[in-house]
């Protein structure tokens, strides 16, 4: 997936703008949800949302320019709690971008089908909408972690279960939500669209005992 880069003031405009356009959904209300964007591969760096920041205000000075480290080189605040989650997605998908999105639909399955181990969805003309995808007869995986408060060891599971699933686009944490990449920041924000198009069909066409399936 390795591909260019954009510069720290684009990335911070365009995070902005999926923040601001993401709560209108309702899928980051409040201070729910984080982005970032690779700005420099070697080193790598990154822009990230800064913590605890009102993603319905979003603007491009509440978007940090990171380290490999999280070390903050360029912006005022603390990057994002769950910046360890977005360095190990690009390093094990060589991402271009990683959106986090909290909905209301991505919360209630990844609590529901957790015992599952995540959800299995097909059928939909939707999937075409995600990179490589060509057919809707696809089953797209979409693995579903035990969250933890423990960054360093949820980044060890993120690790392991992207290089045991390598065709999936995304991964959900219980309770927590739907994280998703992409090639750039354009087609993170598009498996944003699909997938929770896809999590809200599903949820809404399947009862609490089979919604795993």
């Amino acid at each position: 997936m390795l591909t260019g880069t954009i510069n720290y003031n684009d990335a911070a405009a365009q995070l902005a703008h999926f923040g601001r356009r993401f709560h209108d959904r309702g899928w980051v209300l409040g201070t729910s949800g984080n982005f970032s964007a690779v700005i420099d591969r070697s080193p790598l760096q990154l822009a990230i949302t800064s913590s605890g920041v009102d993603k319905g205000n979003l603007g491009p000075e509440q978007i940090l320019q990171i380290d490999d480290a999280g070390r903050v080189l360029n912006g005022s605040g603390r990057p994002s709690d769950e910046t360890l989650l977005h360095l190990t997605i690009i390093r094990e998908r060589a991402a271009a971008a990683v959106l986090h999105t909290h909905s209301i639909w991505s919360t209630i399955l990844s609590q529901r089908a957790f015992a599952h181990g995540g959800i299995g969805i097909e059928g939909y003309e939707m999937l075409k909408g995600l990179a490589g995808v060509r057919t809707h007869e696809h089953r797209e995986w979409i693995p579903i972690l035990d969250n933890s408060q423990d960054m360093a060891a949820l980044a060890r599971n993120l690790e392991h279960t992207l290089q045991d699933n390598p065709d999936i686009h995304a991964v959900m944490f219980r309770g927590h939500g739907l994280y998703t990449w992409g090639s750039s920041l354009a087609e993170a924000g598009r498996h944003i669209e699909i997938l929770e198009f896809l999590l809200e069909v599903h949820g809404r066409t399947h009862t609490a005992t089979n919604i795993g399936d």
